[in-house]
């Protein structure tokens, strides 16, 4: 069957931006034009299509299933594109990059020796590192806006339609400021850690079911003051502060613990731990930079299975 020529680049660009916002409103402020041209917009295109792309749920749009089956096209498509512009314009002298999305469970420290051994081996290359939830980092590697996403996601419904390699698994950890209560005691009474403040993922990510998990397994109650952030520079200034339970990947506090600025508090228990791994659209070719990216993470993360 042979393309139909009413799809309109405005289309595609439509569909991707509520695909990117997950709401009809932020899609319309993103693009600058009202909601209900983005509604006539994707209409025109649902109907061309002879398809429903999206459905509304609580927290807004998702994609339906024939909406994922189209976006692992459109994504692409648009992004060739863009590529294909710039290609034409006078950019010999820009250097190569490559585009990053790094879950709070990397942003610390695997990603910081990741970049560092990039730039050993490649002098002119920018790497470009975006942080969120996963939900978020995963639709934009679906649309094009990334070139690969490094972290646990792999219970992450966004996930669908993307290829995941696993590199090593990693289990979460209670971090404390030196001198805490809790570590006088020796072993941890899980009882008592209810009485303190709490720094955890934010609710419905990936990293806070294993948390969730953990206090589950151990037997834990909830804490009814809570910090929720995905901020590891926050955490670690609160945690620092007063006498708040950090409930953190390891890679996250594993510097800190090592240089004091940090205690660990054990459990007595080994939770299992989440996959950490690497997430790529298999519809969008593999540029360089993201080769030599994919190379030196796995290299980097060899270093973490052994440990």
């Amino acid at each position: 069957m042979n393309l139909d020529t009413r799809i309109k680049f405005r289309h595609l660009l439509c569909f991707l931006e509520i695909a990117r916002q997950s709401s009809f409103a932020k899609a319309a402020e993103a693009m600058a034009v009202s909601q209900p041209a983005v509604s006539k917009t994707l209409k025109e295109l649902e109907e061309l299509l002879q398809a429903r792309l999206f459905e509304r749920n609580k927290g807004g749009v998702a994609l339906t299933a024939a909406g994922v089956r189209f976006m692992r096209h459109a994504g692409p498509c648009v992004q060739a594109l863009r590529e294909g512009v710039v290609s034409l314009r006078d950019n010999d002298h820009e250097p190569p990059q490559v585009r990053v999305g790094a879950l709070s469970t990397v942003e610390s420290q695997f990603m910081a020796q990741v970049v560092s051994l990039l730039h050993e081996r490649h002098h002119a290359l920018v790497v470009s590192v975006a942080t969120g939830p996963g939900a978020y980092l995963l639709g934009q590697l679906h649309v094009g806006e990334l070139d690969v996403v490094i972290g646990r996601m792999a219970d992450n419904p966004q996930i669908h339609g993307l290829a995941f390699e696993h590199l090593y698994s990693e289990a979460m950890t209670l971090a404390v400021r030196p001198g805490h209560p809790l570590l006088a005691l020796g072993t941890v009474d899980k009882a008592r850690l209810a009485l303190y403040p709490w720094v955890l993922p934010l609710a419905g990510t990936t990293i806070r079911k294993h948390a969730d998990s953990l206090f589950v397994q151990c037997g834990i109650p909830p804490s009814v003051q809570r910090l929720e952030t995905l901020s590891p520079a926050l955490s670690r200034r609160y945690v620092q502060s007063n006498d708040a339970v950090w409930v953190a990947p390891r890679d996250a506090v594993h510097l800190d613990i090592e240089q004091g600025a940090l205690c660990e508090l054990a459990l007595g228990v080994d939770e299992p731990g989440g996959s950490v791994g690497i997430c790529t659209n298999a519809a969008l070719p593999s540029s360089l930079p993201s080769q030599w990216l994919c190379a030196v993470v796995r290299e980097v993360a060899s270093q973490y299975r052994s440990a």
